[in-house]
Parts: structure tokens; sequence; C-alpha cells
């Protein structure tokens, strides 16, 4: 029973069959509307097709041994370039400018003491005397000042300390002025003992023991 009422089921039709059969039972000035229900009935159908399949799409291309072989070069040829560049960074960094450091000066020598000068020869008299002179180097004059070797010093047995005495050889008539700083000398026939300074001013220092004239000044 079930496959003979199977059988005798009608096979679906199209909606442009469903259309003709309904114009046979129609009029006919309705064959003009039923021709274009049918005609717009077949474009719909076909543009309802169009979009349910959807467009053509083209399928990837596959790549080519060439094409797979090529991109690992270039990959490595960056990669190579990126380590040669940093191992360039590394070692052979661009030398930033540093300043130069300037030349150090040379040190200033000392200045050079002035060379003690010759006491001014200016006042009168007060006494005078002739005697025998000679000259003397070291320790500390009795005044307490050191004794300097290159002053117009003067050591005396009696004249009091800061007394001016112009000192005359006799041989030549040289003439120096001194100041009395020292006691002594303790040597009979003399009564002066100059700085090496004050008896080279006047006589040369070979000569030992010359005559002088002395005049104490005030």
């Amino acid at each position: 029973m079930s496959g003979k009422h199977a059988d005798s089921r009608p096979a679906p039709r199209g909606f442009s069959t469903q259309i003709a059969n309904i114009a046979q039972f129609l009029p006919r000035r309705y064959v003009p509307l039923i021709a274009s229900l049918t005609l717009a009935g077949v474009v719909l159908g076909a543009s309802v097709a169009a979009m349910s399949l959807g467009p053509a799409t083209d399928a990837p291309p596959k790549p080519s041994a060439a094409g797979m072989t090529a991109a690992p070069s270039s990959s490595a040829g960056r990669a190579g370039d990126e380590r040669a560049s940093r191992s360039g960074l590394r070692e052979d960094p661009d030398p930033s400018p540093s300043a130069s450091p300037s030349p150090t000066k040379p040190a200033a020598p000392p200045p050079k003491k002035a060379a003690p000068s010759q006491p001014s020869g200016g006042g009168s008299v007060v006494s005078s005397g002739t005697c025998g002179a000679s000259y003397y180097s070291g320790g500390t004059n009795a005044d307490g000042s050191p004794m300097n070797p290159n002053a117009y010093t003067a050591a005396h047995k009696t004249l009091p300390f800061g007394t001016r005495v112009r000192v005359t050889n006799a041989a030549n008539g040289k003439s120096v002025v001194v100041v009395i700083r020292d006691r002594g000398p303790f040597v009979a026939g003399r009564c002066l003992d100059l700085t090496p300074a004050a008896f080279g001013a006047i006589a040369s220092l070979s000569s030992g023991v010359i005559t002088v004239k002395y005049e104490v000044l005030s």
C-alpha cells in the first residue's frame, strides 16, 4: 500500500509550468499578463541561482620550486646583512670626537730674589780711620740676621748695629758703603771684615787682606 501511494504522487513542477496551466483556464485578455509573469519568474529564478552559487574564485597559485628556494636565500641575505651591520657596530664603532687635552704650561721658575743693593753713601762723616780689612762668610750675624755673602754688610768690634761705613781701598781708590751687622774681626791689625760682595767691589778676593780707609756716616 505505501509503495503504491509513493508511486502515484505527481512529480514537482516548476513555477513557469504552473503559470501555464493556470493560463488555460483564464480568458484570452489575461494571456499577455500571464506571459509577463512567466518571464519575470524565469529571471528571478536565474538571479537567485546566481546569488546562491556565488562568484567563481581562483585557486591560489602553488609556489614553484624556484620561488621556494629563492625565499630562504633572500632571508639569509637579510640576516647576513643584519649580522654584518651589528658586527660592524661592535668592532668598528664610530669614534666620537673628544676634546683634545689642553697643553700644560711649564711651571714658571721661581722669581729670582733681587740682589741686595748697596746702602746710600749720603750723610756727613762722623769719624774716620785706617786699618786692615778682609772678608768672611757663613753663620749668623751678631744682630740675629742671617749672614748673606751677597749683601753689603760688615763686622766691627764696637760700632752700633745699623751704622753705615764707607770703606775705600787705599791701593785703587775704589769705595763701597756697608752696614754693620756683626762683631769682629778679632785679629790684630784688622778693624773690618766685609762680606765677599762688599770686598769684591773694591778688590780681588785673592788679595785676602787690604789696607782701607773707613768713614763712619751719620
